[in-house]
């Protein structure tokens, strides 16, 4: 077992919003009291040489090449796509991803909220607030409306619980084989278990991970596959979705509405057709943001057990991409 560190020197580096890092560096110094800390970039191969553990935000390429004592990369992200495609990151050096249990209730509460408003047509009495209509429609209950999730990690898990506690009908779907759900979720997965269970939703929750596999997923074909007037909510990455096969889908009728937090660019570019259709309701990546503090606690935990030699949580499996 190695030996635990007393004084360990680590690197905090990533792409920032103004403040962001300082946040983070605040956070975590708090929490490691005892460490030495390098922001951004070593500024010495000496420097380089002492870093024990690398804290990343999405790094520019090759930040990490040269660091010989790198016991972990911690990511404050959930998706780890772009530290998987650096090839200066060491093919054995553990990497773990961010899994933030207020982060999943966050994007639990949006699911559901996005769910809700397409199930009971608010974004149309939003359009007839806008057109001085009063335009009541017909209400369904909830039992009556079927809901796939796709991704069943903590994220889409926990989503497809709080759905189904709302009274939804849910069914969950990974990519991979997997054993009965704990709680009794309702599961599917595999390729060939994804068309039977698009065509019987009428809305579709995207969750999952970015992988080769799930890159362009929500494309012409998924979206045939759904229930004439079927709703899509992309809150995963932008590039799970195909979005010139979305815009063709709503202009014939085949997809009633689009809820999208992620985008192929970001921020969205000025004149993009999103905008303003009328068949999408957009947020700005927004839908469930890292919170600071219980993230904070997530990656020091797995700091400290990194330093002591033990296994840490959330570790990457490079094979499966995540």
């Amino acid at each position: 077992m190695t030996e635990p560190l007393t004084e360990p020197t680590l690197l905090l580096t990533g792409r920032w919003d103004r403040g962001e890092r300082d946040d983070w560096h605040r956070a975590l110094a708090e929490r490691l009291p005892e460490a030495r800390w390098v922001l951004d970039a070593p500024a010495t191969p000496e420097e380089a040489g002492r870093i024990d553990v690398a804290i990343v935000a999405n790094p520019a390429p090759a930040v990490l090449r040269g660091l010989p004592r790198l016991r972990l990369v911690q990511s404050l992200w959930a998706g780890v796509e772009k530290l998987l495609a650096d090839d200066s990151v060491p093919a054995g050096l553990p990497i773990a991803r961010m899994v933030d249990p207020a982060m999943n209730a966050a994007m639990a509460e949006t699911a559901l909220w996005a769910v809700l408003m397409l199930h009971r047509g608010f974004h149309r009495y939003a359009q007839a607030q806008r057109e001085g209509l009063w335009a009541p429609h017909p209400q369904r209950r909830a039992d009556e409306v079927r809901v796939a999730v796709l991704g069943l990690g903590q994220m889409g898990r926990t989503a497809a619980l709080r759905l189904r506690a709302q009274g939804y009908d849910v069914t969950g779907w990974g990519a991979t084989p997997r054993l009965a759900d704990p709680d009794g979720l309702a599961c599917t997965s595999g390729p060939q278990a994804l068309g039977p269970l698009l065509a019987r939703s009428e809305i579709v929750v995207n969750l999952l991970p970015l992988t080769p596999a799930t890159r362009g997923l929500i494309d012409a074909r998924f979206l045939a596959a759904l229930p004439r007037g079927a709703a899509v909510v992309n809150l995963a990455r932008g590039a799970h979705l195909v979005e010139a096969d979305l815009l063709a889908a709503l202009a014939s009728g085949q997809l009633g509405h689009a809820v999208l937090d992620v985008f192929a660019t970001e921020p969205l570019p000025a004149g993009h057709a999103f905008w303003s259709h009328p068949g999408v309701t957009l947020l700005p990546h927004a839908a469930a943001m890292t919170d600071l503090r219980s993230a904070a606690d997530v990656a020091v935990a797995n700091v400290r057990a990194a330093l002591a030699g033990q296994p840490v949580r959330h570790r990457v499996d490079r094979a499966r991409g995540y």
